[in-house]
């Protein structure tokens, strides 16, 4: 192998997701050069609760990043590392940074209670001012107070509150830190001007030293210890940047810098993104710091899209994703001739237990006939993610964030069925990225931050362009909005909504 292919720079990320770690190199044209997985387990041991063991986070990150180290020893230089993961999930730590208890996912809805007290304290306006955030069960404060009221030993043990990038850092480093992103979700960290609310904290009677130092997203925490690299097979020094939240990583990578333009990344979650100068007024809109410095990045989300998908080849006994997709095609194609109504079940992709702003929600297959067979039943989960999919986008548009384009990265991308009835529902066109932009994103971030911002930059526009490009159809467009008046008439129904509250508010830790 030649001298400079050997010497052709790299950029690697490490991502700490939900269904597991992933490490991923990338040349500075846009060309990933390989991926390593490791999978680690959700646990639900109660109805509303979703936790993970903060353990595999490291483990599977240094893993992953070894095996990558490996991989690429012989394809080019690794000039910097990235960070990303999952957020808000969120893990106590004692002194030594071991974990106290279990990782609480952003899923995690048994702190509706707590989310219920934060607002009603400080008020839902002025959460959302000073914070861009409305308290909700998903985020970290919530479960920070839930904690601390139905677990003070494991409280008292807390040294400091992590999230899964944040552990990871720690492990390769030795740096005790978040980013600002990561801080916002805590719903104790000022958006504007950036830095822990004292205000806040004191309210809710929470220790400013149980949170980390918050630092921007592109800055470089240190070089690799030489005993940490030479474990992982790489040069001591590499450049580690902290990074940021995957959703904001993955706007980036989609290269959303201006208005206009929402990334979706489509993972076990989908999360929508745009860029705004400042804040929307809106309060169903959460706002982050931005990977770009002067300005801010919404987001909105539907926590089992993914997740609802897995579930369905499960459930509906499908090989892989690639067969009930063809199955649902099949029926899309076949049920063209028949009343939109009738045309299909209508399904809720709720499956997580409640949503982030809205927990009581629950997921159900509606308009059941004996005449629907398994291919109707595929067809209507795809539907049902575009649909709730769709349904965010209306709202950031009706905030002051319209959307001209949908750029959708992630392992969602790759069902062009999913991506087509996105262009239907929503009126415009959806680019269909050939990677993962969270990843891909934090990769670049980390090349800029290693000196390398116009090769990370070149690298984005890439990536966009060779994007495959899905249209809106004038017969689609027909069809699928008469199902998706349908889908926002029901989703808000009482029908679709657990009775008589989450019922989880308190139990005893497993």
């Amino acid at each position: 192998m030649s001298r400079a292919v050997v010497n052709r720079p790299l950029a690697v990320a490490v991502d700490v997701g939900t269904t597991g770690a992933r490490a991923a190199a990338y040349r500075l044209d846009g060309t990933l050069v390989a991926e390593v997985r490791h999978r680690y387990r959700t646990y639900v041991p109660h109805p509303a609760w979703a936790e993970q063991d903060a353990r595999d986070w490291a483990a599977g990150a240094l893993a992953v990043l070894r095996r990558l180290a490996a991989k690429v020893a012989r394809k080019g230089d690794i000039r910097a590392i990235g960070l990303t993961g999952q957020c808000p999930t969120v893990v106590p730590v004692d002194q030594r940074g071991e974990p106290v208890g279990p990782g609480m996912l952003y899923r995690d809805n048994r702190a509706v209670v707590e989310a219920r007290e934060m607002q009603a304290a400080i008020g839902a306006a002025e959460y959302h001012r000073r914070t861009g955030h409305i308290p909700e069960a998903f985020h970290v404060g919530a479960k920070v107070l839930w904690i601390k009221k139905y677990e003070p030993e494991r409280y008292a043990r807390t040294a400091c509150f992590l999230q899964p990038r944040d552990v990871v850092l720690h492990r390769l480093t030795g740096v005790r830190a978040t980013d600002e992103t990561h801080a916002n979700a805590t719903l104790f960290y000022d958006l504007i001007d950036r830095h822990w609310d004292k205000d806040l904290l004191a309210a809710f009677g929470v220790d400013e030293a149980l949170f980390p130092v918050a630092l921007p997203s592109w800055e470089v925490v240190g070089g690799l210890p030489a005993a940490v690299a030479s474990g992982l097979g790489l040069p001591a020094g590499t450049p580690v940047v902290i990074g940021a939240a995957d959703s904001q990583c993955a706007a980036y990578g989609a290269g959303v810098t201006t208005p206009g333009i929402v990334s979706e990344m489509a993972g076990a979650s989908s999360c929508l993104n745009s860029v705004v100068p400042s804040p929307l007024a809106d309060l169903r809109v959460t706002h982050y710091s931005y990977l770009v410095p002067d300005c801010y990045c919404t987001e909105l989300g539907v926590n089992t899209t993914g997740a609802a998908i897995d579930w369905a080849v499960r459930r509906l006994g499908y090989a892989d994703h690639a067969a009930l997709a063809a199955d649902a095609e099949r029926h899309y194609r076949r049920a063209s001739r028949l009343d939109p109504i009738d045309a299909a079940p209508l399904f809720l992709p709720y499956l997580g237990d409640g949503e982030r702003d809205d927990p009581g929600v629950r997921g159900a297959f509606l308009g059941l006939a004996d005449r629907h067979d398994r291919a109707a039943l595929a067809f209507a989960v795809l539907e049902g993610v575009a649909l709730g999919v769709t349904a965010v986008v209306r709202e950031l548009a009706d905030a002051g964030s319209p959307a001209g384009e949908l750029r959708v990265g992630g392992g969602g991308a790759h069902l062009g069925l999913v991506g087509q009835l996105k262009a239907e529902l929503l009126g415009i066109p959806v680019l269909q990225l050939d990677l993962d932009p969270a990843d891909f994103g934090v990769a670049m971030l980390a090349a800029a931050s290693a000196g390398l911002a116009d090769d990370a930059a070149g690298a984005i526009d890439a990536v966009v362009r060779r994007a495959l490009t899905v249209q809106p159809t004038t017969e689609g467009q027909r069809r699928e909005h008469a199902r998706l008046d349908w889908f926002l008439k029901t989703r808000t129904a009482a029908a679709v909504h657990r009775p008589t509250g989450l019922g989880a508010e308190r139990r005893e830790s497993p």
